[in-house]
């Protein structure tokens, strides 16, 4: 594990971060590797935010030092190589945040999956328009935000409700949600690390091995 890169991350040490990165990369460490030290470097910002140690301007730099890292990352990965099936992700309508998706959607992409990345404060008729472009087995909604727990609601309440909502898996993900909110809402799985989401997700494509 990669302490450094974790708790250059959790300071918000951009410069650090990147040549964590790059030095990690050197030493052909697995993408997803380095996007799980990434992840729980975030966590320590969320965690600090909750704490009143940091506020929102902490919280946006953290995503754009994310974002950095991402296209470094992503000229790593193989193009043209998306074998095992569609992703489709983005964060319920009300909510703006972006880090924990782009890390998901990094992950994903590293993992061979063709990612449909639908941005923030996204609403229900276009994840079912997604959904119905894209088919994919798996769709994603990140909610960071205790008031949009009733969004997350509504938004798989109506994709259940369409000729194909008894095929999607939903997953959500968010610093905010636990098991409790997953049976709330009605999704199918709330992974609680990179790997798991990954993983899940594989298996569903009927994938076995995570890179």
């Amino acid at each position: 594990m990669s302490k450094v890169l974790i708790d250059a991350m959790a300071e918000l040490d951009e410069d650090l971060v990147i040549e964590e990165v790059n030095a990690l990369i050197k030493a052909n460490v697995p993408i997803m590797d380095i996007v799980g030290y990434l992840q729980k470097g975030i966590e320590i910002v969320g965690k600090r935010f909750q704490e009143k140690r940091y506020f929102m301007s902490e919280l946006i730099i953290s995503g754009e030092i994310f974002k950095e890292v991402s296209q470094i990352l992503k000229d790593l990965m193989p193009s043209g190589t998306a074998n095992y099936g569609v992703f489709v992700m983005g964060t319920i309508y009300g909510d703006i945040h972006d880090v924990g998706k782009n890390i998901v959607c990094t992950a994903m992409s590293s993992n061979d999956f063709k990612v449909i990345d639908l941005g923030t404060d996204v609403s229900t008729e276009k994840f079912i328009k997604a959904i119905k472009e894209y088919h994919p087995k798996v769709v994603a909604i990140s909610c960071l935000l205790t008031n949009c727990f009733e969004n997350l609601k509504e938004c798989i309440q109506s994709i259940r409700n369409t000729e194909f909502g008894k095929e999607i898996k939903i997953l959500i993900g968010g610093g905010v949600l636990d098991k409790q909110v997953c049976e709330y809402v009605k999704a199918d799985f709330f992974p609680r690390t990179i790997h798991e989401t990954v993983q899940y997700c594989k298996e569903i494509y009927g994938v076995k091995s995570i890179k």
